[in-house]
């Protein structure tokens, strides 16, 4: 009988914990920038409570986040990206936040082609 109790008991137990485990969301979010410096900057950004992985790849300009759904939103992330100066499609970095980035960053006026990534003018 003790143990039929048990039994159910934690069975009732891990039901009420299913119920509120977090949203854990994976999502792909363009992001504009040229270099590693970019890559570090950006992964930086979202180095916070709710991301649990964030990778850019500087070549295709996407950015994977995986975070959780019930602490932040996939618009938060884009806010959060923007802040450091890198546009999203769904955010635009302040133009005096822009305009602070190294040379070799500045991706929306500058043509960087035949530029190394070690290449920081």
């Amino acid at each position: 009988m003790k143990n039929t109790f048990i039994l159910i008991f934690s069975l009732l137990l891990s039901l009420t914990s299913f119920g509120q485990s977090s949203k854990v969301v994976k999502t792909e979010i363009k992001v504009y920038g040229n270099c590693g410096m970019c890559k570090a900057r950006i992964q930086k950004a979202l180095d916070r409570t709710g991301i649990k992985t964030a990778s850019w790849d500087a070549k295709t300009k996407n950015l994977s986040v995986v975070y959780n759904s019930d602490k932040l939103t996939e618009l938060e992330i884009h806010k959060f990206i923007a802040e450091v100066g890198h546009d999203t499609d769904k955010a635009k970095a302040k133009d005096e936040v822009y305009a602070k980035l190294p040379f070799c960053c500045l991706y929306r006026d500058h043509d960087h082609s035949g530029m190394e990534d070690g290449d920081h003018r």
